[in-house]
């Protein structure tokens, strides 16, 4: 069995240590990642929600048009 010596633990613990703050720094990434896209897709929704209010208008508009006109299919 190879010898065990205070160094090759050091040394092995600051690899790990290393790659331990890679991860950490790979987690904070993807989590500023996540909240741009949660922020995009805030607002997607919030613009779909408002065309869609448009378009009831518009077709609240047309019907009245039609009531008018009387073009109602009866």
């Amino acid at each position: 069995m190879a010898d065990v010596t205070n160094e090759l633990i050091l040394e092995h613990l600051k690899s790990i240590q290393d790659k331990l703050g890679k991860l950490d720094r790979g987690q904070r990434d993807i989590q500023s990642e996540l909240r741009s896209h949660k922020s995009m897709l805030g607002t997607i929704i919030s613009d779909d929600a408002l065309q869609d209010g448009r378009i009831a208008e518009i077709y609240d508009r047309l019907e009245r048009i039609e009531a008018r006109l009387e073009l109602r299919d009866q």
